[in-house]
C-alpha cells in the first residue's frame, strides 16, 4: 500500500489544485533485497544470491555498452542518441549529442503498479514536500542529475540553514551512502531550490532529501525536517 497527503500544487494557475505527495515510503537497498530473497528460499546462501544478481547486472551493463536492447520482466532498456544533427554529413560530437539510456516498466512491473492499493493519510505540517527535480544541463525532469551541474529543486517549504551542516540537499546512493548535494547554494527559498552539485559524484542511481531546521514560522525549530522525493535519480560521469 501507498500512503499519500494532497498538498498546494504550485506548478498551476488554478489556486485550489492539489498534487498527491507519497509519504512513509520505506527505500529497499541491494542488501535488503537480498535478505528479503533469502527468507522466501531458505536454501539459497547470501554468496548465491549475490553473484547471480551481480552476473546480471554486468552482462546487462555490457549488453547497454556495445548499443544492445534489453527486454525483461522487470525493465526494458535501449540507447538513444539526443541532440540536433546539422545536415546529413554531420556526425556525433560529445560537445552537442549526448548517448543516453531509456528505461521503460517491464511487463512485471507494470502489473506491480497496478496492483497498488492508495491510502489517503493526514498532511503533515510543516514538512519540506518535493515536486519536481530539474537538472539544468541536461534538462531532464525527475531522471537525471550531472556532477558538477546545476539542480533546481520546486516544492514547498524547501528553505534551509545554509550555515547548518545537518540542513541541505543531500544525496543517498543504493548502498546506503550518503553526500550532501548542495556544495554551492545559489536560491533558497521556500518553493524553490537552486544548488550547484558536487563534481564527484559517482555515477549511479540515488535518492534526493532536502532537509531542513526551519519551521513555519521562518525560525529555527529543534527537530530536523526532512522530505525524500520519490523518484530515483541517476547521476551519470561524463
Amino acid at each position: 500500500m501507498i500512503q499519500y497527503s494532497l498538498v498546494e500544487n504550485h506548478l498551476t494557475a488554478e489556486p485550489n489544485d492539489f498534487t498527491a505527495q507519497t509519504v512513509n515510503v520505506r527505500s529497499f537497498g541491494m542488501s535488503e533485497i537480498v535478505r528479503r530473497i533469502m527468507a522466501r528460499n531458505p536454501g539459497l546462501s547470501e554468496a548465491q544470491i549475490n553473484s547471480s544478481i551481480e552476473e546480471f547486472i554486468r552482462e546487462a551493463c555490457i549488453i547497454i555498452e556495445d548499443g544492445g536492447a534489453i527486454n525483461t520482466p522487470l525493465f526494458n532498456a535501449q540507447p538513444s542518441i539526443a541532440g540536433v544533427f546539422h545536415g546529413a554529413a554531420d556526425v556525433f560530437d560529445p560537445r552537442r549529442h549526448r548517448v543516453r539510456t531509456n528505461l521503460l516498466l517491464g511487463t512485471a512491473l507494470r502489473q506491480a503498479t497496478a496492483a497498488i492499493r492508495t491510502q489517503k493519510v493526514q498532511t503533515v505540517e510543516n514538512v519540506p514536500y518535493i515536486l519536481e527535480v530539474r537538472d539544468v544541463v541536461s534538462g531532464t525532469v525527475n531522471e537525471q542529475i550531472t556532477p558538477g551541474g546545476v539542480l533546481r529543486i520546486r516544492g514547498g517549504r524547501l528553505r534551509f540553514l545554509a550555515d547548518n551542516p545537518e540542513n541541505g540537499v543531500f544525496l543517498i546512493g543504493e548502498n546506503g551512502n550518503e553526500l550532501k548535494a548542495s556544495a554551492m547554494v545559489v536560491d533558497n527559498r521556500p518553493s524553490n531550490l537552486i544548488v550547484v552539485l558536487p563534481s564527484d559524484i559517482p555515477a549511479g542511481s540515488y535518492e534526493l532529501e532536502v532537509r531542513t531546521s526551519l519551521g513555519a514560522s521562518g525560525r529555527e525549530v529543534r527537530n530536523l525536517r526532512t522530505r525524500r522525493f520519490n523518484r530515483e535519480l541517476v547521476a551519470v560521469a561524463d
